[in-house]
Protein backbone atom coordinates (compact mmCIF):
# COMPACT_ATOMS: atom_id res chain seq x y z
CA UNK A 1 0.00 0.00 0.00
CA UNK A 2 1.44 3.07 -0.96
CA UNK A 3 1.07 6.49 1.56
CA UNK A 4 -1.07 9.40 0.82
CA UNK A 5 1.60 12.15 -0.23
CA UNK A 6 0.35 15.52 0.26
CA UNK A 7 1.49 18.27 -1.63
CA UNK A 8 0.11 21.42 -1.81
CA UNK A 9 -0.20 23.83 -4.56
CA UNK A 10 2.54 26.48 -4.84
CA UNK A 11 1.65 29.92 -3.38
CA UNK A 12 3.71 33.38 -3.33
CA UNK A 13 4.84 34.75 -0.13
CA UNK A 14 2.57 38.25 -0.22
CA UNK A 15 3.30 39.69 3.16
CA UNK A 16 6.79 40.67 2.00
CA UNK A 17 7.10 44.75 1.28
CA UNK A 18 8.38 46.01 -2.29
CA UNK A 19 11.60 47.97 -0.50
CA UNK A 20 12.85 44.66 1.05
CA UNK A 21 13.13 43.81 -2.52
CA UNK A 22 15.18 46.91 -2.79
CA UNK A 23 17.20 47.07 -0.03
CA UNK A 24 21.00 45.49 0.01
CA UNK A 25 21.84 43.04 2.62
CA UNK A 26 25.41 42.46 1.63
CA UNK A 27 26.45 45.32 4.10
CA UNK A 28 25.19 43.77 7.17
CA UNK A 29 26.97 41.46 9.21
CA UNK A 30 24.39 39.42 10.97
CA UNK A 31 21.86 37.28 9.87
CA UNK A 32 18.54 38.05 11.15
CA UNK A 33 14.60 36.95 10.73
CA UNK A 34 14.27 40.99 8.38
CA UNK A 35 17.51 39.84 6.21
CA UNK A 36 15.69 36.13 5.53
CA UNK A 37 12.27 37.74 4.89
CA UNK A 38 14.11 40.27 1.97
CA UNK A 39 15.64 37.22 0.65
CA UNK A 40 12.24 35.72 0.39
CA UNK A 41 11.04 38.29 -1.78
CA UNK A 42 14.06 38.26 -3.98
CA UNK A 43 12.95 34.44 -4.54
CA UNK A 44 9.01 35.52 -4.88
CA UNK A 45 8.02 34.01 -8.61
CA UNK A 46 11.74 32.56 -9.17
CA UNK A 47 12.46 29.88 -6.60
CA UNK A 48 9.41 27.09 -5.78
CA UNK A 49 7.66 26.90 -2.81
CA UNK A 50 8.60 23.35 -2.16
CA UNK A 51 5.90 21.21 -0.69
CA UNK A 52 5.25 19.18 2.55
CA UNK A 53 4.90 15.81 2.39
CA UNK A 54 3.49 12.99 5.22
CA UNK A 55 3.32 9.11 5.18
CA UNK A 56 1.01 7.29 7.68
CA UNK A 57 3.71 4.16 7.91
CA UNK A 58 6.27 7.07 9.50
CA UNK A 59 3.72 8.81 11.82
CA UNK A 60 2.75 5.58 13.12
CA UNK A 61 6.50 3.85 13.51
CA UNK A 62 7.45 7.89 15.06
CA UNK A 63 4.31 7.88 16.99
CA UNK A 64 4.35 11.72 16.00
CA UNK A 65 3.47 13.81 13.33
CA UNK A 66 6.12 13.86 10.89
CA UNK A 67 6.36 16.34 7.62
CA UNK A 68 8.45 16.46 5.55
CA UNK A 69 10.17 19.57 3.63
CA UNK A 70 10.77 17.92 -0.31
CA UNK A 71 13.75 20.53 -1.29
CA UNK A 72 14.06 17.92 -4.02
CA UNK A 73 10.95 20.13 -6.19
CA UNK A 74 13.05 23.00 -6.01
CA UNK A 75 14.56 24.65 -8.87
CA UNK A 76 17.78 22.72 -9.98
CA UNK A 77 16.61 19.64 -7.69
CA UNK A 78 17.91 21.43 -4.59
CA UNK A 79 17.67 24.03 -1.47
CA UNK A 80 20.73 25.68 -3.45
CA UNK A 81 18.79 27.35 -5.51
CA UNK A 82 17.63 29.60 -2.60
CA UNK A 83 20.78 31.04 -1.58
CA UNK A 84 22.70 31.11 -4.46
CA UNK A 85 20.04 32.82 -6.58
CA UNK A 86 19.65 35.72 -3.22
CA UNK A 87 23.55 36.05 -3.64
CA UNK A 88 23.88 36.64 -6.92
CA UNK A 89 20.75 38.89 -7.09
CA UNK A 90 22.95 41.31 -4.66
CA UNK A 91 25.85 41.93 -6.62
CA UNK A 92 26.09 45.25 -8.61
CA UNK A 93 26.41 46.24 -12.22
CA UNK A 94 29.94 45.85 -12.63
CA UNK A 95 29.94 42.65 -10.33
CA UNK A 96 27.60 41.08 -12.68
CA UNK A 97 29.41 42.40 -15.90
CA UNK A 98 32.81 40.60 -14.62
CA UNK A 99 30.96 37.08 -13.60
CA UNK A 100 31.59 34.68 -10.37
CA UNK A 101 33.65 31.87 -9.52
CA UNK A 102 31.59 29.63 -7.03
CA UNK A 103 33.35 25.98 -5.75
CA UNK A 104 31.36 22.89 -4.95
CA UNK A 105 31.16 19.65 -4.79
CA UNK A 106 27.88 19.41 -6.79
CA UNK A 107 24.59 21.37 -5.85
CA UNK A 108 25.60 24.54 -4.83
CA UNK A 109 27.63 24.39 -8.58
CA UNK A 110 24.24 23.80 -10.38
CA UNK A 111 22.77 26.04 -8.34
CA UNK A 112 25.27 29.08 -9.35
CA UNK A 113 25.07 28.00 -12.84
CA UNK A 114 21.53 28.20 -13.04
CA UNK A 115 21.19 31.47 -11.33
CA UNK A 116 23.68 33.15 -13.17
CA UNK A 117 22.16 32.05 -16.45
CA UNK A 118 18.72 33.21 -15.26
CA UNK A 119 20.58 36.55 -14.03
CA UNK A 120 22.46 36.82 -17.08
CA UNK A 121 25.52 36.38 -15.14
CA UNK A 122 28.58 34.58 -16.57
CA UNK A 123 29.67 31.36 -14.03
CA UNK A 124 32.91 29.64 -12.97
CA UNK A 125 32.30 26.68 -11.08
CA UNK A 126 35.54 24.69 -9.62
CA UNK A 127 34.39 21.20 -8.74
CA UNK A 128 36.27 18.27 -7.88
CA UNK A 129 37.78 15.75 -10.82
CA UNK A 130 35.50 12.60 -9.03
CA UNK A 131 32.52 14.09 -8.31
CA UNK A 132 28.81 12.94 -8.37
CA UNK A 133 28.18 12.69 -12.88
CA UNK A 134 24.89 13.78 -12.57
CA UNK A 135 25.69 16.72 -10.73
CA UNK A 136 28.66 17.78 -12.98
CA UNK A 137 26.28 17.32 -15.99
CA UNK A 138 23.43 20.16 -14.59
CA UNK A 139 26.46 22.51 -14.09
CA UNK A 140 27.33 22.19 -17.57
CA UNK A 141 23.86 21.93 -18.83
CA UNK A 142 23.19 25.54 -17.40
CA UNK A 143 25.77 26.85 -19.04
CA UNK A 144 28.74 27.33 -16.17
CA UNK A 145 32.05 27.00 -17.17
CA UNK A 146 33.41 23.93 -15.11
CA UNK A 147 36.95 24.11 -13.53
CA UNK A 148 38.10 20.49 -12.43
CA UNK A 149 40.28 20.05 -9.31
CA UNK A 150 42.04 16.89 -7.91
CA UNK A 151 40.33 16.62 -4.10
CA UNK A 152 43.93 14.75 -2.90
CA UNK A 153 45.97 17.66 -4.32
CA UNK A 154 44.70 20.58 -4.29
CA UNK A 155 42.00 23.07 -2.15
CA UNK A 156 39.12 24.23 -3.95
CA UNK A 157 39.21 27.70 -2.09
CA UNK A 158 42.51 28.11 -3.07
CA UNK A 159 41.80 26.70 -6.98
CA UNK A 160 38.83 29.28 -6.81
CA UNK A 161 40.82 31.87 -5.11
CA UNK A 162 43.45 31.91 -7.83
CA UNK A 163 40.60 31.96 -10.75
CA UNK A 164 39.35 35.11 -9.16
CA UNK A 165 42.44 36.69 -8.66
CA UNK A 166 43.28 36.51 -12.02
CA UNK A 167 39.54 37.06 -13.94
CA UNK A 168 38.49 39.90 -11.48
CA UNK A 169 35.63 37.65 -10.66
CA UNK A 170 33.19 37.52 -7.40
CA UNK A 171 33.76 34.15 -5.45
CA UNK A 172 30.20 32.78 -3.86
CA UNK A 173 30.64 30.56 -1.38
CA UNK A 174 28.62 28.03 -0.43
CA UNK A 175 28.05 28.52 2.97
CA UNK A 176 29.98 30.95 4.73
CA UNK A 177 28.24 33.36 3.58
CA UNK A 178 25.31 35.86 5.25
CA UNK A 179 23.54 35.95 2.40
CA UNK A 180 23.76 32.75 1.25
CA UNK A 181 22.41 31.53 4.66
CA UNK A 182 19.48 33.70 4.43
CA UNK A 183 18.24 32.41 0.95
CA UNK A 184 18.34 28.90 2.71
CA UNK A 185 16.79 30.67 5.90
CA UNK A 186 13.08 30.93 3.59
CA UNK A 187 12.74 27.27 3.45
CA UNK A 188 12.12 27.73 7.74
CA UNK A 189 9.33 31.02 6.41
CA UNK A 190 7.99 28.06 4.42
CA UNK A 191 7.67 26.11 7.25
CA UNK A 192 6.24 28.00 9.35
CA UNK A 193 3.54 29.10 7.08
CA UNK A 194 2.91 25.40 5.82
CA UNK A 195 3.30 23.39 9.46
CA UNK A 196 1.18 25.74 11.74
CA UNK A 197 2.02 24.38 15.15
CA UNK A 198 5.95 22.45 14.99
CA UNK A 199 7.90 21.59 18.03
CA UNK A 200 11.23 19.69 16.27
CA UNK A 201 12.87 20.39 13.18
CA UNK A 202 16.01 18.33 11.71
CA UNK A 203 18.08 19.99 9.46
CA UNK A 204 21.27 18.14 7.45
CA UNK A 205 24.47 19.70 8.08
CA UNK A 206 27.31 20.16 5.67
CA UNK A 207 29.23 23.80 6.46
CA UNK A 208 26.34 24.76 8.07
CA UNK A 209 24.32 27.29 5.92
CA UNK A 210 20.87 25.28 5.80
CA UNK A 211 20.82 24.60 9.13
CA UNK A 212 21.87 28.55 10.19
CA UNK A 213 19.10 29.86 8.16
CA UNK A 214 16.61 27.47 8.82
CA UNK A 215 17.39 27.77 12.60
CA UNK A 216 17.19 31.19 12.69
CA UNK A 217 14.16 31.79 11.04
CA UNK A 218 12.02 29.17 12.52
CA UNK A 219 13.53 30.64 15.96
CA UNK A 220 12.28 33.65 15.39
CA UNK A 221 8.81 32.56 13.96
CA UNK A 222 8.25 29.72 16.57
CA UNK A 223 9.50 30.70 19.60
CA UNK A 224 10.31 27.09 21.64
CA UNK A 225 11.02 24.39 18.45
CA UNK A 226 13.81 22.60 18.91
CA UNK A 227 16.31 23.01 15.92
CA UNK A 228 18.67 19.71 15.63
CA UNK A 229 21.34 19.06 13.24
CA UNK A 230 22.00 15.60 11.30
CA UNK A 231 25.62 14.80 9.90
CA UNK A 232 26.79 11.34 8.64
CA UNK A 233 29.08 9.39 11.04
CA UNK A 234 32.07 9.98 8.73
CA UNK A 235 31.53 14.00 8.22
CA UNK A 236 30.77 15.01 12.27
CA UNK A 237 33.28 17.89 11.99
CA UNK A 238 30.16 20.43 13.55
CA UNK A 239 29.23 17.85 16.02
CA UNK A 240 32.82 17.79 16.94
CA UNK A 241 32.99 21.46 16.72
CA UNK A 242 30.22 22.01 18.80
CA UNK A 243 31.30 19.56 21.44
CA UNK A 244 34.76 21.44 21.51
CA UNK A 245 33.17 24.85 21.39
CA UNK A 246 35.70 26.02 18.75
CA UNK A 247 35.94 24.89 14.73
CA UNK A 248 37.34 21.84 14.19
CA UNK A 249 38.69 20.17 11.01
CA UNK A 250 38.69 16.44 10.23
CA UNK A 251 40.31 14.51 7.33
CA UNK A 252 38.35 14.25 4.15
CA UNK A 253 35.41 12.41 4.94
CA UNK A 254 34.19 9.28 2.77
CA UNK A 255 30.36 9.10 2.92
CA UNK A 256 27.56 8.42 0.44
CA UNK A 257 26.15 11.70 1.65
CA UNK A 258 28.44 14.24 -1.10
CA UNK A 259 26.91 17.43 -0.26
CA UNK A 260 27.89 16.81 3.20
CA UNK A 261 31.87 16.83 2.50
CA UNK A 262 32.33 19.90 4.60
CA UNK A 263 35.90 19.01 6.40
CA UNK A 264 35.67 22.12 9.04
CA UNK A 265 32.32 24.31 9.84
CA UNK A 266 32.28 27.52 8.48
CA UNK A 267 33.21 30.74 10.67
CA UNK A 268 30.19 32.92 10.15
CA UNK A 269 28.07 29.36 10.22
CA UNK A 270 29.47 28.12 13.01
CA UNK A 271 28.85 30.75 15.26
CA UNK A 272 25.09 31.10 14.08
CA UNK A 273 24.41 27.28 14.90
CA UNK A 274 26.55 27.35 17.90
CA UNK A 275 23.58 29.71 19.69
CA UNK A 276 20.64 28.04 17.87
CA UNK A 277 20.83 24.02 17.81
CA UNK A 278 19.81 21.98 20.41
CA UNK A 279 21.66 19.18 19.23
CA UNK A 280 23.70 17.48 16.22
CA UNK A 281 23.74 13.83 15.98
CA UNK A 282 25.28 11.37 13.31
CA UNK A 283 23.88 8.90 11.49
CA UNK A 284 25.47 5.38 9.55
CA UNK A 285 25.84 5.11 6.19
CA UNK A 286 23.44 1.75 5.79
CA UNK A 287 20.78 4.43 7.73
CA UNK A 288 20.93 6.66 5.04
CA UNK A 289 20.94 4.06 2.31
CA UNK A 290 17.74 2.89 4.34
CA UNK A 291 16.27 6.81 4.43
CA UNK A 292 16.84 6.88 0.70
CA UNK A 293 14.45 3.72 0.04
CA UNK A 294 11.93 4.84 2.55
CA UNK A 295 11.50 7.88 0.90
CA UNK A 296 11.46 5.77 -2.86
CA UNK A 297 9.30 3.02 -1.67
CA UNK A 298 6.28 5.33 0.84
CA UNK A 299 6.12 8.90 -0.75
CA UNK A 300 7.67 7.67 -4.55
CA UNK A 301 10.18 10.55 -4.26
CA UNK A 302 13.95 10.73 -4.64
CA UNK A 303 16.02 11.79 -1.79
CA UNK A 304 19.92 11.86 -2.56
CA UNK A 305 22.07 10.76 0.44
CA UNK A 306 23.08 13.99 1.59
CA UNK A 307 18.95 14.81 1.66
CA UNK A 308 17.75 11.68 3.26
CA UNK A 309 20.38 12.01 6.64
CA UNK A 310 18.15 13.76 8.42
CA UNK A 311 15.09 11.53 8.15
CA UNK A 312 17.51 8.75 8.78
CA UNK A 313 18.22 9.97 12.22
CA UNK A 314 14.24 10.04 12.81
CA UNK A 315 13.85 5.97 11.23
CA UNK A 316 17.24 5.01 13.52
CA UNK A 317 15.90 6.23 16.61
CA UNK A 318 19.15 8.72 17.32
CA UNK A 319 16.47 11.53 17.56
CA UNK A 320 13.14 11.05 19.24
CA UNK A 321 10.39 12.62 17.70
CA UNK A 322 8.24 15.38 19.27
CA UNK A 323 4.32 15.49 18.28
CA UNK A 324 5.17 17.98 15.24
CA UNK A 325 8.66 17.24 13.59
CA UNK A 326 9.62 18.62 10.41
CA UNK A 327 12.53 16.98 8.38
CA UNK A 328 13.86 18.87 5.67
CA UNK A 329 15.20 16.23 2.70
CA UNK A 330 17.63 18.92 1.49
CA UNK A 331 17.69 17.81 -2.39
CA UNK A 332 17.48 14.81 -4.90
CA UNK A 333 20.47 15.27 -7.31
CA UNK A 334 21.53 11.43 -7.47
CA UNK A 335 22.55 9.52 -10.77
CA UNK A 336 19.86 6.73 -11.54
CA UNK A 337 22.82 4.18 -10.82
CA UNK A 338 23.77 5.41 -7.68
CA UNK A 339 20.30 5.63 -6.67
CA UNK A 340 19.43 1.89 -7.76
CA UNK A 341 22.16 0.21 -5.97
CA UNK A 342 21.58 2.02 -2.91
CA UNK A 343 18.41 1.18 -2.56
CA UNK A 344 18.33 -2.07 -3.68
CA UNK A 345 17.43 -5.20 -1.83
CA UNK A 346 21.52 -6.02 -2.31
CA UNK A 347 22.56 -3.16 -0.86
CA UNK A 348 20.68 -3.44 2.44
Amino acid sequence: MVDKVERPAAREDTAISALSRQQPETQRDELTLDRIRAAAGRLAGVAHRTPLLSSATLDEQAGATVLLKAEMFQRGGSFKFRGAYNRLSLLGPAERERGVVAYSSGNHGGAVALAARLLGIHAVVVVPATGSPAKLAAIEGYGAEIRRYDPAAQRREEVAAQIAADRSLTIIRPFDDYDVMAGQGTIGIELAEQAGELDLVLVPVGGGGLCAGVGTAIRALRPGVSVIGVEPEAADDTRQSLRAGRRVSIAPPATIADGLLAEQPGELTFAVNSRLLDDIVTVPETAIADAMRFCFARLKIVAEPSGAVPLAALLTGAVRPRARTAVVLSGGNVDPVTFAALVSPAAA
